[in-house]
């Protein structure tokens, strides 16, 4: 176990979880003095002012779960015992960038399109905007915005810094770009020279293409004729945000399209292709994994569309497996081609969104303590269903039920971890020859 230490590493800290979020958190336990966000690893170093907030904080949370906009986070003693300068620069290189009239904009919890016209009627107060170009990334919904002159983007970087564009949702993160000029070549939905307005509005002889990434797409707006990409198993793309209530979750962007993901830092001795498909089938189809025999401690999944490829990375993105922190993220291979060391999943009837697949959309979540289990034989008995998973974790409470005349249960262990563990290695398990299916469950107590 780490020492304790004045520094709290915070893990599952989503894009849509602000500097302010944390503080908020950490600070009935006392003053925080350095704070650094790792966006690219979904972590958060935080620095207490003495050791004995951070014990009380440690002791506090766990206990008690801490959760920010509905996403829970993970914390536990730094290896570091003191947060330096060097750390903070490090982190900080491209936030802090030498302030010029470039801004890259990068919006969080996205709930509603962002277009080029609603980003230049949020910046223009603050000075002459003279281009706009947006685009997709894995850091999410992104666009640059070009001023006049630099002392113009000081003012909106300084006056726009984590505000939302709606009421609750579409937070700003802006950073100065290491930019000097924007190149703009059409005039539409997704880039704009307002010092030109003679540009085209699309290449000669094509039609439109979503270059910088669609933020129409999001749910499921889109040209007569267009293709949804990445949403044939939904039939109807906007019936996924219907899924959710209406909304996506937040840091859900909706508009990914890579299906293939990357998660390294596996526990090479305990995790195969089967575990992983158990785990990563929670968000979506899987059509092949491929253990990546030159680095033992990744591998690469490939999801049947880009919008479950999105909901794996952003919920499963830290998760704790073996003693070992997940880092997935998306991989710059577009499939898996079919191998001998690549194992094919595609047409599984393990796969879980084969049917109801709206309804299994609503059930993503993070890892939880709690799992639940179905398909269940009739007569099984509580003690039966807690031996099969308890050499996995401690069970701190369980619970069997019908629903609709079927056997479920509710299994609830001391950490998220242990969950985890009992769901990757006995999801499609057999009790009494009946194949069961293991999720996480989103209830906190029983």
């Amino acid at each position: 176990m780490t020492e304790p230490s004045k520094v709290i590493h915070v893990r599952n800290v989503g894009l849509e979880i602000s500097e302010n979020d944390l503080l908020q958190l950490v600070q009935p336990f006392g003053m925080v003095s350095k704070l650094v966000m790792l966006r690219a690893k979904n972590q958060t170093l935080l620095q207490m002012q003495d050791l004995t907030s951070a014990m009380n904080l440690i002791q506090y949370y766990q206990g008690v779960q801490p959760s920010i906009r509905g996403r829970n986070v993970y914390m536990q003693f730094s290896s570091h015992q003191e947060l330096t300068t060097d750390q903070n620069n490090q982190s900080r290189r491209d936030q802090d960038s030498e302030p010029n009239r470039i801004l890259l904009v990068t919006i969080h919890h996205m709930l509603y399109p962002i277009t080029v016209e609603v980003l230049h009627q949020v910046f223009s107060p603050h000075g002459f905007v003279e281009k706009v170009v947006t685009f997709q990334k894995s850091a999410g919904f992104q666009a640059l915005i070009q001023y006049q002159t630099r002392q113009s983007a000081i003012l909106a970087r300084t006056a726009l810094q984590e505000r939302n564009i709606y009421d609750g949702c579409c937070q700003l993160d802006i950073q100065f770009s290491n930019l000097t000029e924007l190149q703009v070549n059409y005039n539409n939905e997704r880039s704009r020279d307002y010092t030109n307005p003679s540009l085209p509005t699309e290449q000669k002889g094509r039609s439109s293409q979503p270059v910088y990434g669609d933020p129409s797409a999001i749910f499921g707006i889109q040209q007569a004729g267009a293709r949804a990409v990445g949403y044939h198993q939904m039939g109807n793309p906007a019936a996924i945000a219907a899924a959710f209530g209406g909304s996506l979750p937040p840091g859900i962007s909706g508009t990914n399209d890579r299906c293939t993901v990357l998660v390294s830092n596996l526990n090479p001795d305990k995790v195969d292709e089967d575990k992983l498909f158990n785990l990563f089938s929670l968000y979506g189809n899987i059509v092949r994994v491929k253990m990546l025999r030159n680095k033992p401690d990744h591998a690469l999944i490939q999801m049947e569309d880009g919008f479950q490829a999105e909901m794996a990375v952003h919920f499963l993105k830290g998760s704790m497996l073996f003693g070992k922190n997940l880092e997935v993220n998306f991989s710059k291979h577009p499939n898996i081609t079919v191998s001998p060391d690549a194992r094919d999943y595609a047409g599984s009837n393990l796969n879980r969104f084969n049917r109801n697949t709206a309804k299994n959309y609503r059930y993503c979540c993070s890892p939880t303590k709690m799992i639940h289990i179905s398909t269940l034989p009739q007569d099984v008995t509580e003690s039966e269903i807690t031996s099969h998973v308890e050499e996995h974790g401690i069970i701190v409470g369980s619970k069997v039920f019908e629903v609709n005349g079927k056997k479920q249960a509710l299994v609830l262990f001391e950490s998220e971890e242990e969950a985890t563990e009992a769901l990757v290695c006995k999801h499609a398990s057999t009790i009494d020859r009946s194949l069961i299916r293991i999720s996480f469950s989103q209830l906190q107590n029983i």
